[in-house]
């Protein structure tokens, strides 16, 4: 007879794309016009409170059959500001989680920044900051991207080190945009590097257990991924789950798993009494998915061009499950 999987000590560390989460006042400072009352999108009160109550409930269904509770940790991106952090965590379906955050305003044009949302009462945040990622245009000019967002805490007793990454898009072509990426990967691999010299490879007990997530725009198998982070002693574990039928995003009926969760290969242990991760998923339940019409089974979104849709994002969630020893 199996033991029921809520019977162990199990914590989920997510990671989720918003798709615009913005509020609906103008910032001077960033091109968030579109996102405005009188804006492209028309976006005001009743469609922002929407977006919050449709995020709150899927962040707080992640993994819970499995678990039996939210998730601990989640990664998110494509958040506009403290103020819409504020307004998602004290949403009614996770006010009672005593849920908080770290943010950093990034040099984005869009204004869009990465956070990270944690559980205070799972997850002690000890030092955090950005990391700023320099990047030259085709004018040899500066190309402003979104920080990394570094987090190192304490996990259910665990040390635990996290980056939350929003990678250069593909607007401008795939091959086109791939050093950009790449870039981003070896400046986040250099600050791992000043952290933990031994790249991954030093023991459960040392405060090296790293976690990189994030939206990077990329597949498992491409170059920045593949040969930029997981050869620095880094284990891919949501690599296995882009298939032909499934992913975390939906473009041009093609499937991508550009949300990834890697993890530094000490995580993978068997140490008594210690961490390590169990499994991951996509979670790409049905409340998710767009019922009907051309687009039936992909991410139901916000907007679909133009048009307003009132989904939840064009990205799924991804997720690992850490079990104790």
């Amino acid at each position: 007879m199996s033991i029921p999987s809520q019977a162990f000590e199990q914590y989920t560390v997510a990671f989720y794309n918003l798709e615009n989460l913005f509020d609906y006042t103008n910032d001077k400072h960033i091109l968030d016009d579109d996102f405005t009352e009188l804006g492209r999108k028309e976006w005001n009160q009743n469609r922002y409170e929407k977006k919050l109550k449709n995020l709150s409930d899927a962040i707080s269904k992640i993994a819970t059959d499995l678990t039996g509770k939210p998730p601990a940790i989640i990664g998110v991106a494509e958040v506009e500001n403290k103020k819409v952090l504020n307004d998602l965590i004290s949403q009614p379906k996770l006010a009672a989680f005593n849920y908080n955050f770290v943010h950093y305003n990034s040099p984005d044009e869009r204004g869009i920044d990465v956070a990270l949302l944690y559980r205070k009462d799972l997850f002690t945040v000890e030092e955090s900051q950005p990391i700023h990622i320099h990047l030259q245009d085709d004018r040899g000019g500066t190309d402003t991207t979104r920080d990394i967002l570094y987090v190192k805490g304490i996990l259910a007793g665990m040390p635990l080190q996290l980056y939350v990454n929003h990678w250069p898009s593909r607007r401008d072509g795939a091959a086109d945009t791939e050093h950009k990426r790449i870039s981003v990967a070896q400046q986040l691999m250099e600050h791992v590097n000043r952290l933990d010299p031994e790249g991954g490879r030093t023991t459960i007990d040392s405060g090296t257990n790293i976690l990189i997530m994030g939206d990077f725009n990329d597949d498992p198998n491409n170059n920045s991924i593949a040969q930029h982070l997981v050869p620095h002693g880094f284990t891919n574990i949501t690599a296995s789950l882009k298939k032909g039928h499934r992913g975390s995003l939906n473009h041009k009926f093609q499937w991508n798993l550009f949300d990834q969760i890697l993890m530094s290969e000490n995580l993978d242990n068997d140490v008594p009494g210690s961490l390590y991760v169990h499994q991951a998923d996509i979670f790409d339940d049905i409340m998710l998915r767009q019922w009907k019409g051309k687009y039936r089974g992909q991410p139901a979104r916000t907007f679909v061009g133009r048009r307003y849709t009132g989904g939840y994002s064009d990205h799924f969630p991804v997720y690992v499950i850490l079990r104790r020893n």
